[in-house]
């Protein structure tokens, strides 16, 4: 799908300045945070598509790039994101709107994470799960539980942390600020230094009576199952960001998330190579000559392969589609079987006898070849 123009996404013209961009960003990211719009795969992807925008817009090396190069400076069109499946992550989105915009007294602020002025809800922290899948989950795709220990919201008081009947006050320190200013004179002038409140930890609120089970954390040790659902075609490393499951917040703040990361297990028959896979099979010196109808291992079962007369050894065949699903998008790789013409250890005097005759004969000797393994899965991959 073709990238619209950066500055088209954040609705600013060319010569904006780096603050107008910045303010173009934040009033998209608001709009479509996911935190304000649950299950909406499209504000998700609008999200996704401001924040990339954002993240090429804000730098003024990137920008430069940009200007002059388009997509095409970021490579083959692709944003300036990382990880992920791929382009620009919805996990890279959000750390990068944290980055910029998740400083005290102003992510919350954003979403109603504060209880009154000044007052602050902090959020719990995120969790990485690794999920260890075969080959052929991964080409089929899988639905996965997973077992998590994490922080939960403690029953016992709501997750408020007040014991049952108490409630909570205003902090004497910051007067219900969440935060402390010092101001201080110099020959400079005045300056104003913003510091979260010790005392009630930036929440504006202390607890007079804490819950006894909790001790007025609001959250305590337990464990939950997750179901993750990992689409066909997923690489090691990739990961599925589950958002809101991860350890609950103090005294009633945000979840965090679960970061879930793919590990690919080594499979005992194919080696992964991108989307195909490749498979060896061993061939005994008369079917390379002769050649043979064989039955060759799929990661869905097996199928037929005619080995025809004459196959050299290293020999690639590339049977179509049998490889793995290419991710978000329609097709597949393929199964490419590398032959392997296998030469015995040990032989009788009559097989020995026939070798010999064999070797006697002329137009028998192997032509020389510097061709090498990587150079035939070059050709037959087409690259």
């Amino acid at each position: 799908m073709t990238k619209r123009d950066y500055y088209e996404v954040l609705g600013v013209g060319r010569d904006a300045s780096d603050d107008e961009i910045k303010k173009a960003y934040r009033r998209l990211a608001v709009q479509y945070h996911p935190d304000k719009n649950p299950g909406d795969h499209q504000a998700e992807e609008s999200f996704k598509e401001a924040t990339e925008a954002y993240e090429a817009l804000k730098d003024p090396a990137k920008r430069r790039r940009y200007d002059q190069f388009g997509h095409a400076a970021f490579g083959q069109g692709a944003g300036p994101g990382a990880g992920g499946f791929g382009g620009f992550d919805l996990s890279d989105a959000l750390r990068a709107f944290m980055r910029d915009f998740g400083g005290f007294g102003d992510f919350d602020d954003l979403f109603g994470g504060r209880r009154g002025r000044g007052q602050r809800m902090h959020r719990g922290q995120d969790l990485q799960v690794r999920l260890p899948l075969t080959l052929e989950e991964i080409a089929a795709g899988v639905e996965k539980k997973i077992k998590l220990n994490k922080l939960t919201s403690c029953e016992e008081c709501g997750g408020s942390g007040a014991a049952s009947g108490a409630g909570r006050s205003s902090c004497p320190t910051c007067g219900g600020a969440g935060e402390i200013r010092q101001v201080s004179r110099s020959i400079l002038g005045q300056f104003v230094n913003v510091t979260g409140c010790p005392q009630c930890n930036g929440e504006g609120e202390i607890i007079a009576t804490p819950c006894e089970t909790c001790s007025g954390e609001g959250r305590v040790r337990g464990s939950t199952t997750l179901t993750v659902k990992v689409p066909a075609g997923v690489s090691g490393g990739n990961y599925i960001p589950i958002r809101g499951a991860g350890n609950a917040g103090p005294r009633g703040g945000p979840s965090g998330d679960v970061i879930v990361v793919i590990e690919e297990k080594k499979h005992d028959l194919f080696v992964r190579h991108h989307d195909h896979i490749v498979y060896e099979l061993p061939l005994s010196v008369t079917q390379a000559v002769l050649g043979d109808e064989v039955t060759v291992a799929t990661l869905e079962g097996t199928t037929s392969l005619r080995i025809p007369a004459g196959t050299q050894s290293d020999k690639i065949f590339k049977i179509g589609g049998r490889g793995i699903p290419h991710l978000n998008s329609r097709g597949r790789g393929d199964l490419l079987v590398k032959v392997t013409v296998w030469i015995p250890g040990k032989i009788s005097a009559g097989q020995r006898k026939l070798f010999e005759e064999l070797g006697r004969s002329e137009g028998l000797k192997p032509p020389r070849t510097d061709r090498t393994f990587f150079d035939t899965l070059r050709q037959t991959l087409g690259v």
